[in-house]
This record gives C-alpha cells, sequence and structure tokens, in this order.
C-alpha cells in the first residue's frame, strides 16, 4: 500500500477511533470529568476525506452516541446534556459546509490541472516512430498528483544533415516550467532544421534561452546528432546518456568537462564541447531524465539504470521502454517523486 493510501485509511478510520475513544473512557470515569463534548471530534475530522454524505453520517453516529452516554450519565437532568448535544449538531454543520468549500477548491484544481495538462500534452507532441534510420520510442511518467505537470522535455527532428533529439529537464514544476519548456522546444525545433551542425544548433539555443529565461531559471539539456554511425552529443549538465551496444554490454559517454545548464551563461563560459561515440546498427540509444536515476526505493538506494539495460532487449522499441518502465516504478514501490521522461533511439 503506497504512502498516500494509508494517509487515506488513517483519516477514513480516524472520526470513528476518536468517538470510540470517547465512549469507552466516558464510561470508565463517569460524569466527573466531563469527556462527553469531545465526541465533536469524531465529525470535525469527517471532512478530511469523502463526501457530504459520509460526513453526515458520521455526525448522525457522533449524536446519537452523545445522547447514549447522556442518558447513561444521567445529564439531561440538566441544561449540559442538550449542550452536548448541541456541540455535536453545531460540529457536523460545520463539517458539511467545509465539504462542500473542498468540493469546490478541488473541482478548481482538476479544471486548472485539465488545461495545464492540455498545453503539455501540445508541448510535447508524439515523436515519430521513424526517424531517417532509426526507431524511436519515448516514455512520460508524471510525479505525484501534486507535481503532474512538470517541465522535462524531449524532442525527435529529422533534418537534412541527420537526425537530432533534445532531452531536458526544466528546473521547477507547474505552469511555469511548461513555459520555460515551450521556449527551449521552440527554439530547437527551428535551429535543428536550419543550421548546418550541432555545435550552431546549441548556441542558437543558448542565445534563445538566455533572452527569454528570467530570475536564474535554467534547464539541463542533451543534445545528441546520429549520422554515419556515430553519435555526437552537446550535454548542458544532464545526466551522460546511456549507450547500450549490441553484444549486452553498456556505456556512459560523458564529456570531458560539464558545462552549465542553458539559462545560466551569464555565471560563465556556458558552451559546452561536442564529443562522439560509435553509434551502429544493433546498437541502443537511451537518453533521459535525472527522475528515472534519481528515483529511490525504500532504502534510499538510487535506481540502478545500468544493471537494467537486460530490459531493452524488446525487439520494440516502445515495449522495451514500457519493460523499463514497470522495472522503475516496481523500484520505488509507489509513486515518483520527480517527473521522468525517457527516450529511446536505435536502428530500424
Amino acid at each position: 500500500m503506497s504512502a498516500k493510501n494509508r494517509r487515506l485509511t488513517v483519516l477514513s478510520v480516524l472520526p470513528f477511533a476518536m468517538m470510540g475513544v470517547v465512549a469507552v473512557v466516558d464510561v470508565a470515569v463517569g460524569p466527573s470529568v466531563g469527556l462527553l463534548p469531545l465526541v465533536a471530534v469524531g465529525p470535525a475530522f469527517a471532512p478530511l476525506v469523502g463526501g457530504w454524505r459520509r460526513t453526515a453520517w458520521v455526525g448522525v453516529i457522533a449524536l446519537l452516541l452523545c445522547a447514549g452516554l447522556g442518558l447513561y450519565n444521567g445529564l439531561f437532568e440538566a441544561r449540559r446534556g442538550y449542550m452536548n448535544l448541541a456541540s455535536v449538531l453545531g460540529v457536523t454543520v460545520a463539517g458539511l459546509v467545509a465539504v462542500f468549500m473542498r468540493r469546490e477548491r478541488e473541482a478548481e484544481l482538476d479544471n486548472v490541472r485539465s488545461i495545464a495538462e492540455a498545453a503539455q500534452r501540445v508541448l510535447l507532441k508524439p515523436v515519430p516512430r521513424l526517424a531517417g534510420e532509426l526507431r524511436a520510442a519515448v516514455c512520460y511518467m508524471s510525479a505525484v498528483a501534486e507535481a503532474r505537470i512538470g517541465g522535462d522535455l524531449y524532442e525527435v527532428v529529422a533534418a537534412p544533415q541527420g537526425v537530432r533529439v533534445i532531452v531536458g529537464d526544466v528546473q521547477g514544476k507547474g505552469l511555469e516550467a511548461v513555459e520555460t519548456a515551450a521556449v527551449v522546444l521552440g527554439a530547437f525545433r527551428e535551429a535543428a532544421l536550419d543550421e548546418a551542425d550541432l555545435t550552431q544548433v546549441g548556441r542558437r539555443l543558448e542565445r534563445s534561452v538566455d533572452r527569454q529565461l528570467e530570475e536564474e531559471k535554467f534547464v539541463t539539456a542533451i543534445l545528441a546528432e546520429m549520422t554515419d554511425r556515430r553519435v555526437t552529443f552537446l550535454n548542458y549538465g544532464h545526466p551522460a546518456p546511456l549507450l547500450v551496444h549490441a553484444d549486452g554490454s553498456a556505456s556512459l559517454p560523458e564529456p570531458d568537462v560539464y558545462a552549465l545548464p542553458l539559462g545560466l551563461g551569464v555565471h560563465g563560459p556556458s558552451q559546452p564541447e561536442p564529443y562522439s561515440a560509435d553509434f551502429r546498427p544493433g546498437d541502443q540509444l537511451l537518453l533521459y531524465t535525472d527522475g528515472v536515476i534519481e528515483a529511490r526505493d525504500d532504502e534510499g538506494r538510487f535506481f540502478p539504470l545500468t544493471e537494467r539495460v537486460h530490459f531493452l532487449k524488446e525487439d520494440d522499441p516502445e515495449a522495451a521502454l514500457e519493460t523499463l518502465r514497470q522495472a522503475l516504478l516496481q523500484h520505488v514501490n509507489g509513486p515518483l517523486q520527480d517527473d521522468a521522461a525517457m527516450l529511446l533511439l536505435r536502428y530500424r
């Protein structure tokens, strides 16, 4: 059971448990202590989960319990018993009002999330399954409900110079992160088709991002170009790609020096040096965001991506990514704490 489900279970049982404890203690110690008003704790906790019907039923149970204990303790011979009933009824009515207000806020939040997710789907268009000599597959995994809208980005462009791709991760979450991702993807889609080499694509991307990003926002990104059985990379502070060779071995091609992320060019030299590796038929290239390798299990251990390359043996790249995705979710045993994107490329 996930942590969220455990919390919901606890909150669902809490009103009844509190009323039960109050009833047992009240019967045990008698009316002299004056615990009966605490029966109202049940209706007070009821609005945290569920709808108005559940809250109303908890209120009815609390009223019956209050009346029964009041009769048992002989409190209705004076005004005290009726005051206890009035307090429970008042808390129940307040709880019903709280439920309706919570439902309105949840509906507004759902509308905002729906609009944001629709915007992100437009932004992150499906990548082409075939790009030049390559087959491509992508997997995007949202984090927990409070952070479903993230800034992970990816794109595949079949340019005359070769297949060019980008995978990036925007600092932060929410609509601002989606807006920043739109800036990066728009600049890449245009530059990937216009510029003669990958270095020029990177410089044009830097200029565009530096011009439009504010308040020290940044984007880690990796650009790759596949041509003539070679892959060339430009790395802007992003996790190293995973290159799986035909014999099953794997490597993480890294630059000699990592450049600053996009958007931080004003803080120092940010232009990365291109570096390359062999990329031949039978090889696979996996680009991903840090939500993959920083996913932790219950004991705090990171997801061992290089030890899971055997999950990419499926003939279909989409099936291979799905197998790897299941392995990642099994590792964390619950929802991801950060968005995660994976882009797999292999020859046809």
